[in-house]
């Protein structure tokens, strides 16, 4: 037997997003496999997820509001992966949510850390698609260093929640793997 079998990994994300984009709604259809009537979240939320035989997810789901996202540097220590939330039907807030995501980006603490990024309310007309997020977020440009990727969803009908969940699992499992291999390099 492998030492990769010989232990369940785990793997940390955090869920950031502009207050009402859905993080709570999805973290509960993520874990429930229901969704929940929600509050905003005043602080966060924390969860584990099944994300394969053998991986674990810890997912923060951190408050959206303008006091919170002052705070959300403080999460981005040591994990796995970044979730990003967009309410996709929401023009209004287009702009504010992207700059946000830049600022973020923009953190060492999560340098080469990677994306997903998640178009949610696709069931609300006027929803961006995901080619449409992608440019508007110039994900090209900002994730060049990175893995990334735009996943359309639902969180209430959990529509791209299952390919969500497993490309943010392939992509934390990649990164904790060249991480530890990194590690390993740099104690000989």
């Amino acid at each position: 037997m492998g030492l990769q079998n010989a232990k369940p990994c785990r793997g940390s994300i955090v869920m950031l997003g502009l207050d009402s984009a859905g993080k709570s709604t999805l973290l509960y259809k993520l874990r429930y496999k229901d969704a929940f009537l929600t509050m905003p979240t005043i602080g966060f939320n924390v969860d584990m997820i099944e994300a394969g035989k053998d991986f674990t997810l810890t997912v923060w789901d951190v408050g959206g509001q303008k006091k919170m996202r002052e705070l959300w540097s403080n999460f981005l220590e040591d994990i796995d992966g970044l979730l990003y939330v967009v309410d996709s039907s929401d023009k209004r807030r287009l702009e504010e949510s992207r700059r946000e995501f830049e600022l973020i980006l923009k953190n060492e603490s999560i340098k080469s850390i990677p994306v997903v990024v998640l178009a949610n309310k696709q069931d609300l007309p006027g929803a961006l698609n995901a080619e449409e997020v992608t440019r508007r977020f110039k994900m090209k440009k900002y994730c060049s260093d990175r893995n990334w990727y735009v996943q359309p969803c639902c969180a209430i009908t959990g529509e791209g929640l299952p390919e969500a969940l497993q490309r943010v699992a392939t992509f934390a499992r990649q990164y904790r793997k060249s991480k530890e291999t990194f590690t390993t390099l740099k104690e000989f």
